[in-house]
């Protein structure tokens, strides 16, 4: 079974994130997008979840299948989600795996990067170099 949990490790942002500013992802139309269903899940309830619980609930959203068969092959983990690559967020993974969201630009994202504790990873690239 795959899993995409980390343990004490922060996601900063991409590097070629276009927001200085951490936004809220819009709503368009009726659906929600990936990055809603990430924001509302990590935002409404911080270190509830595990990011399998969320990568999950994005899934089963728009798909049918279990989640024995959805993690019987590797998944993207947070750092492809939209909200480091696109929204400024950066996502804390505790001890227990669980997460929770800080804005870029918060003195919370700031000190997440700056703690040598913590395994330091940046969200994937929207562009190639």
């Amino acid at each position: 079974m795959h899993t995409t949990n980390y343990y004490d490790t922060f996601i900063g942002t991409a590097e070629d994130c276009p927001v200085d500013v951490a936004e809220v992802p819009p709503v368009k139309g009726d659906k929600k997008s990936a990055a809603n269903i990430q924001f509302e899940m990590i935002a409404d309830h911080p270190y509830k979840y595990t990011s399998d619980d969320v990568v999950f609930k994005v899934f089963a959203e728009k798909n049918d299948g279990s989640r024995e068969e959805f993690f019987s092959k590797g998944q993207p983990c947070l750092r492809a989600s939209p909200l480091v690559k696109r929204y400024g967020w950066g996502v804390h993974h505790n001890a227990d795996g669980k997460v929770a969201i800080y804005g870029k630009g918060t003195p919370e994202y700031k000190n997440f990067t700056a703690d040598k504790s913590l395994k330091q990873l940046k969200g994937m690239r929207s562009k190639k170099v």
